[in-house]
């Protein structure tokens, strides 16, 4: 088993086929799929199921995929630190769930501390990934969120992966709608007045169910539903189908995506407990701890 063949298959995991994931290698079809058979009697598992409809993971693939994951982001921090042109720079990473406050003070550390060569990475994503990638160095801090629904179960894996929570605010629930839209005066509003409307949330893909989702009314059945995994993407469906998302309420007046935007007070109550992880026993960097300074000044409680 050889790391190009880990990579081969998270490459085939993320196409639709054999000759799409062979374009995005540069590769024959031919010459992937003979590695994919070899890594997969190496193991003496199948990886994938081959149909003439397309390629899909069989049960093991997906468990492999877990384990192929971490293997791969690990590789990439030591060939990032001790292989590539950037191994003489300054590094650091953060991974967040979809907040502003986040990306704000990551900007402020490099405004106040800005190294003479610096490769930085802040990585907005799922709410698993968050968790792994604070879990696996690849990144030191991660902001990570919890409603009454999910609390449990997120606090039982940050404390099977060994991560420290540290919370910064309590947030309300609230609906936002397009400031054209002809409930964004109103101050508070019900879920049930907004049933007409599609709601737009954000998909966490193979961690789809709602104990793993960073926002609240998770377990609630919209009428009208659509899933996206990009934030500018998520903003124009909103404003082109007249829906709305739930959020926090916490809207920054200078966010070029979300300008457009404006938050109505929901009715029911679903409050978010957004803070942030690192790992137990972790020695922070300089920016790590710069990073962290910048966050408690968003610390409401």
């Amino acid at each position: 088993m050889t790391i190009t063949q880990i990579k081969y298959v998270l490459v085939v995991a993320n196409s639709s086929s054999i000759r799409e994931a062979a374009t995005k290698l540069y590769v024959s079809q031919p010459a992937l799929s003979a590695s994919i058979r070899e890594l997969e009697e190496e193991l003496g598992i199948l990886i994938f199921e081959r149909t003439n409809k397309g390629i899909s993971l069989t049960d093991d693939g997906r468990e492999f995929l877990t384990y192929a994951k971490k293997v791969i982001g690990q590789y990439e921090i030591l060939e990032d630190r001790y292989i590539s042109k950037n191994s003489d720079k300054e590094r650091f990473s953060v991974s967040t769930q979809h907040f502003n406050f986040p990306i704000k003070a990551f900007t402020n550390v490099i405004k106040e501390n800005y190294p003479e060569k610096f490769a930085f990475s802040i990585h907005e994503t799922k709410t698993m990934e968050v968790l792994e990638d604070v879990r696996s160095l690849k990144s030191e801090v991660g902001i990570i969120s919890f409603s009454g629904a999910n609390e449990k179960v997120i606090k039982k894996i940050m404390k099977e992966y060994g991560l420290v929570f540290t919370p910064l605010m309590i947030r309300e629930t609230y609906a936002y709608v397009w400031k054209d839209h002809e409930l964004a005066g109103r101050k508070e509003i019900s879920i049930e007045e907004l049933s007409d409307y599609t709601c737009v949330s954000f998909d966490q893909s193979d961690n789809s169910n709602f104990y793993l989702t960073e926002e609240a009314m998770a377990d609630y059945d919209f009428k009208k539903h659509v899933k996206s995994d990009d934030r500018a993407t998520s903003m124009e469906i909103i404003a082109e189908l007249h829906g709305y998302a739930i959020g926090s309420g916490l809207l920054a007046g200078d966010d070029v995506i979300l300008k457009g935007l404006v938050s109505i007070k929901l009715k029911e109550e679903d409050p978010l407990t957004i803070g942030y992880i690192v790992r137990k026993g972790a020695n922070m960097s300089v920016y790590g701890e710069a990073f962290v300074k910048e966050l408690l000044k968003f610390k409401e409680i």
